[in-house]
């Protein structure tokens, strides 16, 4: 089983318990910034993931964050302290990113990416939003990036779906069309 996978399922596993039991977002921010200070910290991240470091050990490490930390949800902390007796701790960045990704499939949003040349005004920012919301029958949280090598026009990704409009997309294409016609 490939990381992802793994990551994958204990991030549903979390989620459908988080649901029935505490508060999903909360569940969700909290691994977020658990995951975050682990990553955080290079001595810490060595020993959680160093496979010479027994699990039994580890899982002392863990406990004794979660005592410090005080407020991490029950099904968390359970989660967490299994991840450390699996030696499966070093997931924690994936299942963080794997966990959100469930949470906003469950609110119906989807997030969204705007490349431009040029900074886009705000008013075209709410426009676009909209549009794409009215597309996909989602929410959508869209992220506005500049890249001058684009040229003009727009490269938008929902999901895994590109829509691109780039001039320097069509400007290839024409390339391409006149040395298919020598």
């Amino acid at each position: 089983m490939t990381s992802h996978t793994a990551a994958t399922r204990y991030a549903r596993a979390l989620f459908d318990v988080a649901l029935k039991e505490s508060d999903v977002r909360q569940a969700g921010r909290d691994l977020a910034a658990f995951a975050a200070l682990v990553a955080g910290n290079d001595g810490l991240w060595r020993v959680l993931t160093n496979p010479a470091v027994p699990a039994p050990r580890k899982q002392k490490v863990i406990e004794a964050l979660l005592a410090q930390a005080g407020t991490i949800p029950p099904v968390l902390a359970k989660l967490l302290v299994l991840l450390a007796s699996r030696d499966r701790l070093v997931l924690l960045p994936e299942l963080a990113k794997a966990y959100e990704t469930r949470v906003m499939q469950h609110e119906n949003v989807v997030r969204a990416e705007v490349v431009t040349a040029v900074p886009l005004p705000a008013d075209r920012v709410g426009a676009l939003t909209a549009g794409l919301s009215r597309a996909t029958g989602r929410q959508v949280q869209l992220e506005a990036r500049i890249d001058p090598s684009i040229i003009g026009g727009a490269v938008t990704r929902v999901g895994s779906t590109v829509y691109d409009g780039s001039i320097a997309t069509q400007l290839k294409k024409i390339k391409e069309q006149l040395a298919t016609t020598d």
